[in-house]
């Protein structure tokens, strides 16, 4: 039984909406970060990353930085770019992409289903990366960016976003410059019993994307909590944002893979090696058209790699829904055995290229020498991420990019 809540969000005005909306900050290094604020005093990355308004050298985990990030979230407050609606409220997030659409409903969902495993999760996270988003949330008292969750569609939730989306007019409409189209509405108040009603009848809902904010909600919550004598459980630190999407709208884009050197072969080394596992053929390809065959670039020209039998029936063998994935067959295969590549999550040697730079980011990698090879993969379904899940199991690191990112100060939840 999945909770869901309407909440008061603090917000721009419609004028400001666009200038105010940013990338999510993990998307993003410190310098793309400061490129994109020039000139626009109000957006959101000056609260999300406050490093970028401190000196080079200045360590952007030290609690100065955390200060910072309160500070400016204090200052658009104070000078009215951002403000606190009246009454708690669901709203309806929609983007665009390439024709492509997917409206959410953006509300507040409780820690506890988080922690419980009613909304589950197919990711590990790291400790730093959660240490930071804990440090940012306790020290601004904000959730500044909502967690993408997903759940498998409830009809009457959908005429109730259709019906709103069609017939009322969005409190947000513009489109960013990487070309994404981002509408909000504001769902009537005489819907909220039907909405929460229906999600509480579904079994579990699921993490696409933001693990580490809803980890840093739950890490939060638990400080607050027990610095609050008076602790009721109904606190706003007990919910986290998210905007949950139905699962039938959603594109997952794979998330390619370099790797710097050839673990000490030669080029010729390394093809015999990888020709036991797979057969090898050059092609004009870039991407992989199917299940269990990968794209390869090395020295200037593409191949189609394809798992051979022997290798789909060891796959097939095991009860892991997981590890018949494509990036587990990769893995265990290819880039363990043969180039050397023991952890993903730690190994210095490999790097990942979400599926939205395209191949043309490989190649560029491999050509100017930064990699030696790259691999593109076929993206992993909504249908594997759930099922995974179900199962309590965790997906490879780096296994799904999902595009297109919701922007973070659009709906911030006061905490």
């Amino acid at each position: 039984m999945a909770v869901i809540k309407p909440f008061k969000a603090l917000r721009p005005s419609d004028k400001k909406a666009s200038l105010v909306a940013s990338v999510p900050y993990d998307v993003v290094n410190r310098q793309e970060a400061k490129e994109l604020v020039k000139g626009n005093p109000l957006s959101f990355l000056r609260i999300t990353r406050a490093e970028i308004e401190m000196d080079e050298s200045v360590n952007p985990y030290t609690p100065e930085v955390y200060q910072k990030a309160k500070e400016n979230l204090t200052k658009v407050i104070e000078n009215e770019s951002l403000e606190l609606d009246k009454i708690p409220n669901f709203y309806l997030y929609k983007l665009v992409m390439d024709g492509r659409s997917q409206t959410g409903i953006a509300a507040t969902f409780s820690v506890d289903d988080y922690d419980n495993d009613v909304i589950l999760k197919h990711e590990k996270t790291r400790k730093e990366k959660e240490d930071d988003r804990t440090n940012h949330i306790i020290t601004t008292g904000a959730q500044t960016g909502p967690v993408f969750l997903t759940y498998k569609n409830v009809t009457k939730v959908d005429e109730i976003i259709e019906s709103v989306t069609k017939q009322t007019n969005p409190i947000y409409d513009f489109t960013s410059t990487d070309g994404i189209q981002h509408s909000v509405w504001k769902l009537p108040e005489e819907n909220n019993r039907i909405i929460t009603e229906e999600i509480a009848k579904v079994k579990n809902l699921y993490i696409a994307d933001g693990h580490h904010r809803a980890a840093s909600a739950s890490r939060a919550r638990k400080v607050k909590m027990d610095s609050n004598q008076s602790h009721t459980g109904n606190e706003e630190y007990n919910y986290f944002i998210a905007v949950l999407f139905p699962a039938n709208q959603l594109k997952i884009l794979p998330y390619n893979r370099i790797v710097l050197d050839l673990n000490g072969r030669s080029k010729e080394e390394f093809l015999n090696e990888v020709s036991e596992k797979f057969s090898i053929s050059k092609s004009s390809l870039k991407e992989p058209p199917n299940r269990q065959t990968f794209g390869m670039y090395i020295d200037g020209e593409w191949y189609q790699l394809r798992a051979n039998d022997s290798v789909i029936a060891s796959s097939s063998l095991s009860k892991s829904v997981a590890e018949n994935l494509d990036v587990s067959i990769l893995q265990d295969f290819l880039l363990n055995p043969v180039l050397g590549i023991d952890d993903p999550r730690t190994n210095k040697r490999i790097d990942f290229v979400g599926g939205i730079r395209g191949t043309k980011e490989l190649e560029t990698l491999v050509d100017s020498k930064k990699a030696a090879v790259a691999f593109s993969l076929f993206p992993v379904s909504v249908d594997d991420l759930m099922k995974i899940s179900d199962a309590g199991e965790i997906m490879p690191p780096k296994s799904t990019w999902f595009e297109p990112k919701l922007r973070d100060g659009l709906l911030v939840h006061l905490i």
